[in-house]
C-alpha cells in the first residue's frame, strides 16, 4: 500500500501560475500508472495563464467557484468534473471570495514539455 499526505508534497507555482502540489507522477514515484495527480488552487481574483497541454486533463473542483475557459466555454462550481481535451486552449479563474481548489489528473502523466503558455 502506498500513502502520501498532501502536506508532504512541496508547493510550487506551476507554469500556468497556479499554486500546485504534485501528488503522484509515475516518473517520480516509480509506479506503474499512466497518469499524474496534483492538487492546485487559485487565490480569489486570480487566474491561470492561458495555456494548452499536448495531453488530456481532468479537473475536479473541491472548493470555491469561478469560471473555466476551454476554448470558448465557461463553467466551474464546487463538485464539478471538467474534461479538458488535449491541445485545448484553457485557463481557470477564481471569481469567489475563497481559494478555488481542485484536483488535476493528466493522462498520460504531466511532463514540462507537454505544456505551452499562449
Amino acid at each position: 500500500m502506498y500513502i502520501k499526505h498532501l502536506k508532504d508534497c512541496p508547493e510550487f507555482i506551476a507554469g500556468d501560475d497556479s499554486h500546485l502540489r504534485e501528488i503522484l507522477n509515475p516518473e517520480k514515484e516509480k509506479m506503474k500508472i499512466n497518469y499524474s495527480l496534483a492538487w492546485a488552487y487559485i487565490k480569489p481574483g486570480e487566474r491561470t495563464l492561458n495555456h494548452r497541454l499536448t495531453v488530456s486533463e481532468i479537473y475536479f473542483i473541491l472548493k470555491g467557484k469561478g469560471k473555466m475557459h476551454i476554448n470558448d466555454e465557461k463553467r466551474v462550481n464546487k463538485g464539478d468534473t471538467i474534461y479538458i481535451p488535449l491541445n485545448a486552449a484553457q485557463f481557470i479563474e477564481n471569481t469567489g471570495k475563497e481559494n478555488l481548489e481542485f484536483l488535476c489528473i493528466v493522462d498520460p502523466a504531466w511532463m514540462p514539455d507537454a505544456e505551452k503558455i499562449l
